[in-house]
C-alpha cells in the first residue's frame, strides 16, 4: 500500500520533471525566436526558469521590447473635411494652399484618388483599410440604422492600423475631428471602446462629433471634456495644431528613436465656415465673377497643369443651379461673401498645417516622415442648399425658407465670425468640385468621391513634383502605411481574427509612374446614391441630391448610367444605351459587392433618420419618459439626452437660493438653437432660441423669496395637424403657482447642434439665452440645483 506521506513528494517530483522537460523543449525556440507581427499584441518569448539562488550570481536576461522594423518612417495623415477636386491651387482651384503646394512640389500628386462621399464612412475606411459598410459605418453616426453595415458600431474584426503601429512600437496620436463613435456611446457612461484612445491612439485632442464651432468648440482630451483655452483670438484649428506640435516635440524629446503616427483631421472646411477675418478679407472680390466663371477658369488651369487629360470635358452643372448673370446684385454680393469665407477657412487651415510641417522639419525628421495630405473626405458640401445659410443647422433640420438674401446680408459683417454658423451655396460646392457635376453625398459621381491627395516622403520616394494617375481609394491608405513601415497586416488583434484589408498599397505607383493599376474594383454607396468601378469602367445611379428632401426616383425605378472612365475623366458621356450587356455585368458586380459588404438594404430616408426610434438604432434614453439630473451634471451631448423635440415637456427643478439669483438651471443647445430654464435678478425665465433667428422668452415679473423653491416649466406642444417643429404654450410655475405664460411660435424639429450640450447649473460653450448671459462664467447658477427632472409624454 502506498504511503500517504509519499504522495505530495511524488506530485512535486512529477511537477519538477515536467517543468524541466518543458523548459528544455523551449530552449531551441527561445534562442531562435522571431517576432510574429501578425498576432497583436506581440507575446514575449518563453524564458527558461532561473535556477541561480542569489541575484548577485545570476546574469540578467535581456529585456524583451517590441520596436518597429529598422528605418520605419514617422507617419502623418492630414484629412481635410468637405472640399472637392477643383478647390485648391495645386489642383487648379482658386483657393491658395501654400503647404499643400509645397508638399506637392517635393512629393507626388494623385489625381485618381477616391473617398466614399461622406464623413464618417471615409474616416473609417481610411483608418481600417476596409470598405465602410464592411466595418459597419455606411453613413454618418447621427443617422445610423439597425441594419448591419449601417449600425455605426465599428467591428473589432477591422481594427484601425493605428493599433497595428502602436503594438509595433509607434507612438500614436489623433487631433481634430473624430466622428467615428456611435452617438449613444458619447456620455459619461461610455463605453469608450470606440473612442480614439481605444482605437489605437495613445493621445486624442479634438471633438467627437461631425462638426464643431471653431470659435467655441466642445473639446475632449482623451475621454475627458475640457474647456477651450483663454485666448481672445482663439480658433480651434490653431489650438489643435499647437497641441499636435507640442505632442510631437515632447514625444521625440523623450523617445527620439521611436517613430510617431499623427492623424490630423481639422474641422475645416466643414460648416460652419469660421475663419479669422484677415483670411476672409484676402479673398475680397476674387469670386465676384460667379460660380460658372470659377469652374471654367479652374478647368482651364487643370488642363494646363496636367491635372486632367487634354480631352476632358467640363461636366454640366445641375439644372437647379442658377445662372450667375441672372442673379440680383444683392444675391451676387451674398454668394461671393460665402465663397470668400470658405476660401479663407481653407487657407488658414493650410497655413496651420504648414506650422506642423515646419515643426517636424525642425525636429529633423521630415525626410523620413510619410506625409499623406488628403484634400477632402468627400467632395465640397452642397448641404448649405441653393441659397447658402447664415446658420447651417436650419438646413440640417430640413428647413429651407427661414432665411432670405436680405436677412443674411444684414449679418454680412459677422459672416465667418463667432456670431455666425454659415455654409455656402451648393452652387459653390459644384464649382469647387470641377470638372465634375455633383458634390458630397453623391457616391455615384466623382464630384462626391474624387479628392486631391499628395504623398510626401523624401527618404522613401525619389520622384518629386510628379502626378500619379493610378486609380486608388481611401481604403488603400492603411496598406500603404503598413508597407512603408515594413509591417504585415495582422491576422489577429487583441484576440480577434481580422478581416483582410480591402485596399492595396499605393507605393508601387509612387515608385513607378507607368505602373499598371493594382486596384480593379470598388463599389460606392451613400444614401442610395451608388456606383461600381471596375478596370476603367464606371456605372452609377444618381438617386438623391443633397439639397432636395426627396429622391429623384424610387429605388426600384432608379436609372443606371455607364461611363468609360479611362477616356471620360469627368463622366460626361453616358454609354448605357450603347453597351447594355456591359452595363448589366456592372450592375451584377455591384449587386455581388453590395451583398458581400452589407450594403443592403438601401435606405434613402433623410431627416427622419435623426430620430433614433425611426432609424432603429440604439438610444441611450430608450423608452424613458423622464431624466433627473442635478448640479454639476454638464456636457451631455444631444444624442444622449432625452429627445424632447416635437412633443410636450415638463421641467421641474428643486433649487436652493441665495437671493436675487441668476444663472442656468437646465439648458440644451447654444446660441444657434436651443432652450434654457434659468433665473435673472431672482426671477425665473424660459427662453427658446430658434436657430438664433428668433427668440421666445417667458419670464416671471417678481423675484422669488425664500431659501428654496420648486420651479416648473410646462410646455404644451401643438399636437393638432401634420408636421414637426410646431410651437406651443409655455407656462412657468413657482411652488405650484403660475407666474408667467407665453407663446413659442415654432421649435426645432430634428437637432439643435452637433456638439453643443445639455447642462445643469451653467451653459457650456455658447449661450442659449445670449441676450442674458455673455459666457459660461456669467451663466453659472448662483444658487444650487438639488435636482431637475425633464419629462415627456409616452410617444405613440
Amino acid at each position: 500500500m502506498l504511503n500517504k506521506n509519499f504522495i505530495p513528494l511524488l506530485s512535486a517530483t512529477v511537477l519538477l520533471v515536467f517543468c524541466n522537460s518543458f523548459a528544455a523543449a523551449q530552449t531551441q525556440s527561445t534562442t531562435a525566436y522571431e517576432l510574429d507581427r501578425t498576432v497583436l499584441p506581440i507575446d514575449p518569448p518563453y524564458r527558461n526558469p532561473i535556477t541561480v539562488f542569489d541575484a548577485r550570481d545570476a546574469e540578467k536576461p535581456p529585456r524583451f521590447k517590441v520596436t518597429p522594423p529598422e528605418g520605419a518612417p514617422n507617419v502623418v495623415i492630414v484629412l481635410i473635411d468637405d472640399i472637392g477636386f477643383g478647390a485648391v491651387s495645386s489642383f487648379g482651384g482658386g483657393v491658395q494652399t501654400p503647404t499643400f503646394d509645397r508638399l506637392a512640389n517635393d512629393g507626388l500628386r494623385f489625381n485618381h484618388f477616391h473617398t466614399t462621399a461622406l464623413c464618417s464612412p471615409t474616416r473609417c475606411a481610411l483608418l481600417s483599410g476596409r470598405n465602410h459598410h464592411q466595418v459597419n459605418v455606411g453613413c454618418v453616426m447621427e443617422i445610423a440604422t439597425g441594419f448591419p453595415g449601417m449600425q455605426g458600431e465599428r467591428t473589432n474584426r477591422g481594427e484601425y492600423f493605428a493599433e497595428t503601429l502602436r503594438h509595433n512600437g509607434y507612438s500614436t496620436a489623433a487631433f481634430g475631428k473624430w466622428h467615428e463613435t456611435p452617438t449613444w456611446e458619447v456620455s459619461v457612461s461610455g463605453p469608450y471602446d470606440r473612442w480614439p484612445t481605444n482605437s489605437g491612439f495613445d493621445k486624442f485632442y479634438g471633438f467627437i462629433g461631425g462638426e464643431t464651432n471653431q470659435w467655441d468648440p466642445v473639446i475632449f482630451d482623451g475621454v475627458t471634456k475640457v474647456q477651450k483655452k483663454e485666448d481672445p483670438d482663439y480658433h480651434f484649428t490653431k489650438d489643435m495644431t499647437d497641441e499636435a506640435i507640442a505632442w510631437m516635440k515632447f514625444q521625440q524629446a523623450m523617445t527620439p528613436d521611436k517613430p510617431f503616427f499623427v492623424y490630423f483631421a481639422p474641422g475645416a472646411v466643414h460648416a460652419p465656415h469660421h475663419a479669422p477675418k484677415e483670411f476672409i478679407e484676402k479673398y475680397k472680390g476674387k469670386f465676384d465673377g460667379g460660380w460658372m466663371k470659377y469652374r471654367e477658369e479652374t478647368f482651364a488651369r487643370q488642363k494646363e497643369m496636367g491635372i486632367i487629360p487634354p480631352n476632358t470635358k467640363l461636366a454640366p452643372m445641375p439644372d437647379d443651379i442658377e445662372d450667375w448673370e441672372k442673379l440680383s446684385d444683392k444675391e451676387q454680393a451674398l454668394y461671393a461673401l460665402q465663397m470668400e469665407a470658405f476660401a479663407g477657412f481653407m487657407e488658414h487651415t493650410d497655413v496651420e498645417i504648414g506650422r506642423m510641417v515646419d515643426a517636424i522639419d525642425d525636429i529633423g525628421v521630415l525626410d523620413n516622415t510619410l506625409f499623406i495630405y488628403i484634400m477632402g473626405d468627400n467632395g465640397s458640401s452642397g448641404e448649405g442648399g441653393l441659397t447658402g445659410t447664415y446658420n447651417e443647422l436650419v438646413h440640417l433640420n430640413g428647413i429651407f425658407d427661414a432665411e432670405t438674401t436680405e436677412s443674411m446680408l444684414e449679418r454680412a459683417d459677422d459672416w465667418g465670425g463667432p456670431n455666425s454658423f454659415p455654409h455656402f451655396s451648393s452652387a459653390w460646392a459644384v464649382a469647387t468640385d470641377a470638372p465634375f457635376t455633383w458634390t458630397k453625398q453623391m457616391a455615384g459621381d466623382y464630384g462626391g468621391t474624387r479628392n486631391p491627395m499628395v504623398m510626401h516622403w523624401p527618404a522613401g520616394i525619389k520622384a518629386k513634383g510628379e502626378i500619379r494617375q493610378q486609380w486608388h481609394h481611401v481604403n488603400d491608405v492603411a496598406a500603404t502605411v503598413l508597407e512603408a513601415a515594413k509591417l504585415p497586416q495582422p491576422r489577429m488583434v487583441n484576440g480577434i481574427p481580422q478581416m483582410p484589408l480591402s485596399g492595396v498599397s499605393m507605393l508601387y505607383a509612387a515608385h513607378d509612374a507607368d505602373a499598371f493599376n493594382r486596384r480593379h474594383t470598388q463599389y460606392f454607396e451613400i444614401f442610395s446614391n451608388r456606383a461600381i468601378y471596375h478596370d476603367g469602367w464606371y456605372a452609377r445611379v444618381v438617386h438623391r441630391v443633397p439639397w432636395e428632401n426627396l429622391p429623384i426616383n424610387t429605388l426600384q425605378d432608379d436609372v443606371w448610367e455607364l461611363y468609360d472612365a479611362k477616356e471620360d475623366f469627368s463622366l460626361t458621356n453616358d454609354l448605357a444605351s450603347e453597351y447594355p450587356q456591359r452595363l448589366a455585368a456592372m450592375k451584377d458586380l455591384f449587386e455581388r459587392e453590395a451583398i458581400a459588404n452589407s450594403v443592403y438594404p438601401l435606405d434613402d430616408r433623410a431627416y427622419e433618420r435623426f430620430n433614433a426610434a425611426i432609424a432603429g438604432r440604439p438610444d441611450l434614453m430608450g423608452d424613458r419618459t423622464s431624466l433627473t439630473l442635478a448640479q454639476g451634471m454638464t456636457g451631455i451631448l444631444e444624442n444622449t439626452f432625452i429627445n424632447e423635440k416635437n412633443t410636450s415637456k415638463t421641467i421641474t427643478a428643486k433649487v436652493q437660493l441665495e437671493g436675487n439669483d441668476r444663472g442656468i438651471i437646465l439648458c440644451q443647445g447654444g446660441k444657434f438653437g436651443g432652450w434654457a430654464l434659468y433665473m435673472d435678478q431672482g426671477k425665473p425665465a424660459y427662453t427658446y432660441n430658434w436657430f438664433g433667428l428668433h427668440s421666445y422668452t417667458v419670464a416671471a415679473t417678481e423675484a422669488i423669496t425664500g431659501n428654496d423653491a420648486e420651479i416648473k416649466l410646462q410646455f404644451d406642444y401643438d399636437e393638432a395637424g401634420e408636421g414637426t417643429g410646431k410651437g406651443g404654450k409655455a407656462t412657468l410655475y413657482v411652488n405650484g403657482k403660475q407666474v408667467a405664460e407665453g407663446r413659442i411660435d415654432k421649435t426645432q424639429p430634428a437637432l439643435y447642434s452637433a456638439d453643443e450640450t445639455a447642462d445643469v447649473g451653467l451653459d457650456e460653450a455658447t449661450q442659449v439665452a445670449d441676450k442674458v448671459f455673455k459666457d459660461i462664467e456669467d451663466s453659472e447658477f448662483t444658487g444650487y440645483v438639488d435636482e431637475v427632472t425633464i419629462s415627456i409624454p409616452k410617444r405613440k
